[in-house]
């Protein structure tokens, strides 16, 4: 045995995996499976079906794509399709299974949007083994005639609840109603509803079901705390944190794209490696940044919400909600990008005077109360003259002497066209 195979992690082996697989991951410094990872694996690698419940950062995709990967056949063309509800996730899959397959002869695709359908194309065309897209991409190259299921063993639906929450329900059904021979069905959620089962039930069969989600909603890792700030004082505020903090991944969210574009220029023009990642940014950049963001060669993305849905990227040891959401809910989602697969990370949020009951909500919801945090070496700064009360005092009129002429109106000034230019006399023909 090669001094390789001797540094596999052994707590895998015993799930069932085989060395090819087991080499990849312990370049991924995989060393222990997670619960889902260990309750998933083995009944993948038996053939059945699984409706497997986990929350997000538990390592859904290692419990579904390693057995899955080692089963597939690589003398047979399209064997596996993977489902996921947005374009980042799909990347992020497509990544991963391109890791742990390093030492296979297996070929996956992407087919999702954002990406010229030229080139998804030609790729299908190599009779690849696995492919991981967005249920509008890989319908549309199934009317095509380029997406072929007639061999495919392996239907794999990640994140259901949120593909049925943006809207691809009907797109699933066709999806899978196209599969009429037998094969083995995987779906993976954070939340199981009766929605989801009554899916399973008309496109499984016999399915385990798997339970490792606890019923919550933030982990104990992950620790919180808020500072009071005023609006003019958040930029201020947010470098003297990442001076004292050094954090070595952040991500720091915004409400809006433009809050999110003009946050991450001026973190740039400060001297951070700061990017934004918003919905207005072409797929193949948003995969550019996610994937140096993932290489730790920006330690800073500013994001939206929207944008950051499907971000699975360990090691994060920050998020900043630079604007505290309106829904306590996204605060929950926000901070669940940090201490994933049992790390430990910190959520720190910037709160105005005016948002005291939006944090009330929140820790309602989370049921916990979130701690006041002093940031060493920051202190307030006064509000800059637009905001100066006194600025907004009446003007004094100095009393006219008696006997003194009224002055006369100011002389009015031409009519302009957005405030520069005059507008034009028409002139008298002679």
């Amino acid at each position: 045995m090669s001094h390789k195979q001797l540094e596999t992690p052994p707590l895998f082996a015993k799930l069932g995996l085989e060395t090819p697989i087991l080499q990849a991951i312990a370049a991924m410094n995989f060393r222990e499976p997670t619960e889902i990872q260990s309750a998933m694996i083995p009944h993948v690698l038996a053939g059945r079906d699984v409706l497997g419940q986990a929350r997000t950062g538990t390592g859904k995709t290692a419990a579904f794509g390693l057995p899955l990967l080692q089963r597939v056949d690589p003398s047979e063309r399209m064997q596996a399709l993977v489902l996921t509800p947005t374009r980042e996730l799909a990347a992020q899959v497509l990544g991963d299974f391109r890791r742990f397959a390093a030492h296979l002869p297996i070929h996956c695709v992407p087919v999702y949007g954002g990406h010229g359908l030229r080139q998804q194309l030609h790729q299908l065309g190599k009779k690849p083994h696995v492919a991981t897209g967005t249920p509008g991409r890989v319908l549309d190259l199934m009317q095509r005639g380029a997406l072929d299921l007639s061999h495919l063993r392996f239907a794999v639906l990640d994140e259901v609840d949120r593909m049925l929450d943006i809207g691809f329900r009907d797109d699933i059904r066709r999806i899978l109603g196209r599969i009429n021979h037998a094969h083995q069905t995987v779906f993976v959620s954070a939340t199981i509803d009766g929605e989801i089962r009554k899916l399973a039930m008309q496109y499984m069969n016999d399915p385990v079901e798997l339970n490792v989600s606890r019923d919550v909603l933030t982990t104990e890792s992950v620790d919180q705390h808020y500072v009071s700030v005023e609006p003019w004082d958040k930029y201020r505020l947010l470098m003297r944190v990442l001076d004292v903090e050094k954090p070595t991944l952040i991500i720091v969210f915004t409400n809006t794209k433009h809050a999110a574009r003009k946050l991450a220029k001026r973190l740039h023009a400060g001297g951070i490696e700061a990017k934004e990642i918003h919905g207005d940014l072409v797929q193949q950049k948003r995969e550019r940044i996610m994937d140096r963001f993932r290489r730790h060669k920006i330690p800073v993305l500013v994001a939206t919400d929207l944008a950051a849905r499907g971000i699975d990227v360990s090691g994060i040891t920050h998020i900043l909600n630079y604007d505290l959401p309106q829904d306590p809910h996204v605060y929950v989602h926000r901070i669940g990008r940090t201490a994933r697969m049992g790390a430990f990370g910190k959520a720190i949020s910037f709160v105005t005077r005016e948002q005291g009951k939006q944090l009330t909500e929140i820790e309602k919801l989370i049921n916990r109360e979130i701690v006041q945090w002093t940031v060493d070496g920051f202190e307030p700064s006064p509000p800059p003259r637009e905001h100066d009360a006194r600025a907004m005092l009446p003007t004094v009129i100095a009393e006219r002497p008696p006997g003194a002429a009224e002055p006369a109106p100011p002389r009015p000034k031409p009519a302009t066209l957005g405030g520069k230019f005059p507008v034009s006399r028409r002139r008298r023909r002679p």
